[in-house]
């Protein structure tokens, strides 16, 4: 609980575990019992067949809220689902509250069929810019968090993105097609490029955490969701790499970006992106 005359920022040097205990618990009761496990009444369908929910996303949403509140006095919660409910909750990233984003399973399709290819989402934001992010794969038991200005970290070990290696195309995950309408498959159409090796995407939580480790060189997005992609660009600039969208300035949680966008392993790869991306807009 944030203490009366307390910063968020002291906050979360006082409080970042039990941040991170909240997000293992959550998991643990209400994820991974369902991995593997789903029956068909637990699996629905929202917007079409591939935008899948679960039970288990429900729950542990529902969990993480009344949990990280709790934590934070005074904080608010934007979650996947509960905007899908009521999308006017979006709207509290503009105001002047704490507020959590939750995705409570990124990479629903994923965790669905079977596969560990899939994560939860916790940022902290305050007027537009996140400060912390837990981004935990629990199939895997990976944790990896960043807070701004000290750094990102999976399982406590530094992540240093680094340059991607000269002379070698660049490893580049982009919108699923399953996700992408015309206009955005043709926005993303310019990375099939020499020099660049596209691929469709998994887990964007995941993608941003393989950049932050520098196994990937970029991802290239074309929506703004900010449950999506709050927790993976801080990680990814708190290991020394940048995001930038077709205006030129970085990705806001808030909403209202030239789209796509991307972040990299490095300023100049995010720029070389950005300007590829700009010859299809």
């Amino acid at each position: 609980m944030i203490e009366e005359t307390e910063t968020i920022e002291e906050f979360l040097t006082r409080c970042s575990a039990d941040v991170e205990e909240a997000v293992r618990k959550a998991a643990a009761a209400e994820i991974l019992p369902r991995f593997r496990r789903l029956a068909e009444h637990e699996v629905d369908q929202k917007s079409g067949p591939h935008d899948l929910v679960t039970d288990a996303d429900r729950l542990a949403e529902l969990r993480l809220t009344e949990d990280l509140r709790a934590l934070l006095p005074g904080s608010v919660v934007v979650g996947e689902e509960a905007v899908h409910a009521n999308p006017a909750t979006y709207d509290a990233l503009k105001g002047d509250a704490p507020v959590w984003i939750v995705d409570p399973v990124d990479g629903t399709r994923q965790f669905v069929h079977g596969d560990d290819g899939f994560c939860t989402l916790v940022a902290l934001a305050h007027r537009g810019v996140v400060l912390a992010s837990w981004t935990y794969a629990a199939a895997r038991d990976q944790l990896a968090t960043a807070v701004r200005g000290q750094g990102a970290f999976l399982d406590g070990e530094r992540l240093f993105a680094g340059p991607p290696t000269p002379g070698r195309d660049l490893v580049v995950a982009t919108s699923h097609p399953d996700y992408t309408t015309d206009e955005q498959k043709r926005a993303l159409r310019a990375l099939w490029t020499d020099g660049v090796a596209p691929r469709p995407c998994g887990s964007a939580g995941l993608e941003y955490l393989a950049v932050a480790r520098g196994e990937a060189d970029a991802v290239a997005f074309s929506w703004e969701a900010a449950w999506d992609h709050a927790a993976g660009l801080l990680l990814v600039e708190e290991a020394g790499g940048a995001h930038v969208t077709l205006s030129g300035e970085p990705f806001r949680v808030t909403g209202g970006n030239a789209l796509p966008f991307t972040a990299a392993r490095d300023a100049t790869t995010a720029r070389r992106l950005a300007d590829l991306l700009r010859t299809s807009a």
